[in-house]
């Protein structure tokens, strides 16, 4: 008898945190209060963070979808400017494909020494790091500096392996909880009173993850063009929907 395997593909993935990422900004935008939709929503910036690495490992050409991710992190510009400020111009946060883009460029550092000594990747590997938490901090990007950590948790720590699994969830708890922390609930257990911040939602997105076998899934050229233009264009549409309810 075959065993029924259950796994997931970089499509249901890509799907899932579109979703995910939806319900985040419809309670930031048009839907305030439903608390529920942002708990949820933090999900989706890990499961993103993991397909730029996937996307990284696996693209044929580094340049051109470095300069894919440039155009569009461009384009989104001004969307997230409107949603977040109501302004074109916005210098004090950008959204989040700057934060992916950064973490693109620092994992390339990474694979120009791949092949050297041990010292000299550790040396760069931690380099990168240091390069991140600044980079975080000076361009304003979505996350700062915790969101290219977290991309660069999935490249270094990227393989199937359980040391890498574990990596994984101590980093990312520790990212999301004690980093990043912010609003907390209190839930009472046994007497106890335990602060779960809202943030700390993002390491469920750990399930999905590790579900993926590294399989494709559906993907044509309206699928590749809609991972690209959601982001933006589902932006536009919540501003859009801002401005008829005000």
């Amino acid at each position: 008898m075959k065993k029924l395997k259950f796994e997931l593909t970089s499509f249901h993935l890509h799907i899932l945190a579109m979703a995910l990422m939806l319900c985040d900004h419809l309670w930031v935008t048009i839907v305030p209060g439903n608390d529920w939709l942002t708990d949820i929503g933090r999900i989706a910036f890990p499961i993103f963070a993991f397909m730029t690495v996937e996307g990284f490992c696996k693209t044929k050409n580094l340049k051109k979808y470095a300069k894919r991710m440039f155009f569009f992190a461009l384009v989104s510009e001004i969307p997230f400017n409107l949603v977040l400020s109501g302004s074109l111009f916005y210098p004090f946060h950008q959204n989040v494909l700057w934060t992916f883009l950064i973490g693109f460029g620092l994992m390339w550092i990474n694979e120009k020494v791949k092949d050297k000594k041990l010292y000299i990747r550790f040396l760069t590997a931690a380099g990168t790091v240091a390069i991140g938490f600044f980079a975080g901090l000076l361009s304003f990007c979505d996350y700062h500096y915790a969101g290219i950590f977290m991309v660069l948790v999935f490249y270094f720590f990227r393989e199937r392996k359980f040391y890498c699994f574990l990596a994984q969830a101590v980093l990312l708890w520790f990212i999301n909880f004690e980093v990043i922390g912010g609003f907390s609930y209190i839930i009472e257990i046994a007497g106890n009173e335990i602060f779960l911040p809202r943030q700390g939602f993002a390491i469920l997105s750990l399930i999905p993850i590790w579900l993926y076998r590294g399989k494709q899934g559906l993907y044509n050229k309206k699928i590749k063009a809609l991972y690209y233009w959601f982001y933006p264009a589902h932006l536009l549409v919540l501003w859009f929907l801002m401005e008829i309810i005000a």
